[in-house]
């Protein structure tokens, strides 16, 4: 009789990559982009309830460090945090899957409404609805700017830095000019900031050292190299701008407005009332913030519109803060005890206050506020969001019923 077989046992990193470890992965994170309403912040407390606490996937120390290398990152952080998730999980493809899954029902409903707007937008009550979403984005994007002073501005330094990011994104051109800031901000911090260093958390980064080199390879490439190869055919134009935009975003959320804007609007890809549009349409959706793109590449003109156009905006804005993340989390121990870095940092993070207080003047207000009416229900709005606490979308669909009731009662 032949000896039996020895069992093989596998390790945590082959069933991982089993598809049933990909299928638990996918589908966890299916339910979170179906369900997550609330932004970055809210997000992220999803994750630790469901992957922390229920799941035990990680352990609180080690989720709180990737929390904290993915808001140091250029890059949307809850979805980064996500991918991490995947990433010790199930390998590079439990990575993606976790981003698919949670990205996936909100980039539909953006291209969707992509498709919809224009046919929407030809009626009254399209009309109407369209500049409730409008009047939306400027309680949206005020309580963002008040949220995010308090927290990166709270001293005089941080506070002259966002000033002077605010003037001078008014008066110098947008994209080049954007840029220009940020890099200010950064050199402008390491001069005048002074940032205290922080104890290093317990746990372990589950994230293999090897990926560092390939995914900053890439990174590297495609925002610089493959620009200026790539950036004026086709699709790849598209690409280009949505990833040097991806590249470019501290702070996530909110802030991927102003840089949007530079890229698809002042070239007239698409106008500042359908821009508007979608970003308060967006605030409605469960997910990312950041499928926004899915909206925009879709109603640009280049890169094949609709489907492709929203697909290839959609990948170009997420992939810049994914390869990061993958690359800077196993060194995030050395890259915290900079102190030097992190005073960069907050200039940076001071900078984009400005950016995104500019932007709430240009294009959200001159393009939204047309009369008192409009003004008295923006307001109202944010005063919702910050005193009340509402949640966005119930602001969101009160807002859009009171501007289509206006429009259907006036003469």
């Amino acid at each position: 009789m032949a000896p039996p077989k020895p069992t093989v046992t596998k390790t945590s990193t082959e069933r991982g990559l089993s598809l049933q470890g990909l299928g638990d992965v996918f589908v966890s994170f299916l339910i979170l982009g179906l369900t997550a309403f609330g932004g970055p912040v809210a997000h992220i407390g999803y994750f630790r309830r469901t992957f922390v606490v229920r799941k035990a996937w990680v352990t609180e120390a080690v989720f709180a460090e990737l929390v904290a290398v993915a808001q140091a990152l250029p890059g949307p952080a809850s979805s980064q945090v996500g991918f991490a998730l995947g990433l010790q999980r199930a390998g590079l493809c439990g990575g993606l899957a976790a981003w698919l899954g949670f990205t996936l029902p909100s980039a539909v409903l953006m291209i969707l409404a992509a498709r919809w707007a224009p046919v929407s937008a030809s009626t009254w009550l399209g009309a109407a609805f369209e500049h409730g979403l409008h009047l939306c984005a400027v309680a949206i994007v005020a309580q963002a700017v008040l949220a995010m002073a308090r927290t990166l501005t709270p001293d005089v330094t941080r506070a002259a830095i966002a000033l002077a990011s605010l003037a001078g994104a008014l008066l110098l051109p947008p994209g080049f000019g954007h840029i220009a800031i940020l890099v200010a901000g950064g050199l402008f911090g390491l001069a005048v900031c002074r940032a205290a260093p922080i104890a290093h958390l317990d746990g372990q980064l589950p994230v293999a050292k090897g990926w560092t080199a390939a995914a900053l390879g890439a990174f590297g490439l495609l925002f610089l190299p493959g620009g200026v190869v790539f950036g004026q055919l086709g699709g790849w134009a598209l690409f280009h701008r949505f990833y040097q935009t991806g590249a470019l975003v501290f702070g996530g959320g909110h802030v991927v407005l102003p840089l949007l804007q530079s890229q698809v609007v002042t070239p007239g890809w698409v106008s500042p009332a359908r821009f508007l549009s979608g970003y308060g349409a967006a605030q409605a959706l469960p997910g990312p913030l950041f499928s926004f793109a899915a909206f925009l590449g879709a109603s640009a003109p280049v890169g094949g519109g609709g489907l492709c156009g929203g697909v290839i905006a959609l990948v170009a804005i997420f992939l810049p803060g994914l390869l990061l993340m993958a690359a800077a989390a196993p060194y995030w121990r050395w890259l915290q005890s900079g102190v030097r870095a992190r005073a960069s940092l907050q200039g940076v993070n001071a900078a984009v206050v400005g950016l995104l207080a500019a932007a709430l003047y240009n294009p959200v207000w001159t393009t939204a506020i047309h009369s008192a009416k409009d003004f008295g229900l923006a307001v109202a709005a944010c005063v919702a969001l910050v005193k009340f606490k509402t949640p966005p979308l119930a602001m969101v669909c009160a807002v859009v019923f009171i501007s289509a009731l206006s429009a259907a009662l006036a003469p």
